[in-house]
């Protein structure tokens, strides 16, 4: 399996893959947010998927993959580190402000920091309509961030807070991802470090949340909470999994802004699953993150 995925890196066929395989990590993206969305506490529901991604994982990485050589096991720190810092401002964004505005200020941030991040780490080139592409599906999802903001009613302060967070954790959507697309391509295995890319990143939340459920005044049930997080660890699977293989395949720029695309399968989740209303705006910025994916994806 690693020699013909290795040997798909880099040619029209798996290029072809890896825009495959980033739309699937964009639509269960959306489902992994929608997740996140629910009643419970955002540290305690990513403490419940983490916890099941050790579960999940571990025997993936303990008995099925071969084990890291010294090498990829600092990679695998590397990355422990990014996707904590990451996890933890996404945790104090969804605690300060509404999911509608956090999501899509995180998502348009991204793709442009990643872009150019590729150029000089992978030297990667873009032509001028693929970076009209880029700017359409980034700055339509961050005017899909306004538009919800002006629809929100939350303390100001809180709000400020909540962006800047949100500003922040966009920012490291860009590191993790070069770094994630540098380690894999780095790695001897490429399912070696993705397995226990998910086993050893996922060791940390748990604690976290376990600490903040014990001091709640009223802690939640935890059989929702569970069911909520079992369900999100084997769709973080698809997601992240889905991205670290595109990046390995085909241009790291690419395939982060054609996963940005979630937003739009968000807004649909929403609109017939959450029975939230869409309208004419969002509709249209819609259509504008759509039609800057394709051209990414066939303006090269």
């Amino acid at each position: 399996m690693t020699e013909t995925l290795a040997a798909l890196a880099g040619t029209p066929e798996g290029a072809r893959l890896a825009s495959l395989l980033a739309l699937c990590s964009a639509l269960a993206h959306a489902v992994f947010g929608a997740l996140q969305k629910g009643r419970h506490d955002p540290w305690l529901t990513r403490g419940s998927i983490d916890g099941w991604l050790v579960v999940i994982s571990a025997p993936v990485a303990l008995f099925v993959v071969p084990w890291p050589n010294g090498s990829t096991a600092l990679l695998l720190l590397g990355a422990l580190g990014i996707h904590f810092a990451y996890k933890l401002t996404m945790a104090l964004a969804y605690e300060r402000a509404a999911f509608t505005v956090v999501y899509p200020v995180v998502r348009g941030t991204g793709p442009v920091v990643t872009v150019a991040a590729a150029a000089l780490v992978f030297s990667e080139s873009y032509s001028a309509l693929q970076w009209l592409g880029i700017a359409c599906v980034s700055g339509a999802i961050l005017m899909l961030a306004r538009h919800n903001l002006r629809e929100t009613v939350l303390d100001p302060a809180r709000l400020r807070a909540g962006l800047a967070w949100a500003l922040a954790g966009g920012l490291l959507v860009a590191v993790y991802t070069t770094y994630d697309a540098a380690a894999i391509r780095a790695a001897p295995d490429p399912f070696t470090f993705l397995a226990w890319f998910f086993f050893i990143t996922a060791l940390d939340f748990p604690l976290l949340a376990l600490w903040r459920w014990r001091r709640m005044p009223a802690p939640p049930r935890l059989a929702p909470l569970m069911l909520r997080g079992a369900a999100g660890a084997f769709i973080a699977w698809v997601s992240f999994g889905g991205v670290m293989l595109a990046t390995y395949l085909d241009k790291v720029g690419q395939a982060a802004v054609l996963r940005e695309t979630s937003t739009v399968f968000a807004a649909f989740i929403g609109w017939f699953v959450l029975g939230e209303k869409v309208g004419m705006v969002r509709l249209g910025l819609m259509a504008l993150i759509a039609l800057g994916a394709v051209i990414v994806e066939f303006g090269g």
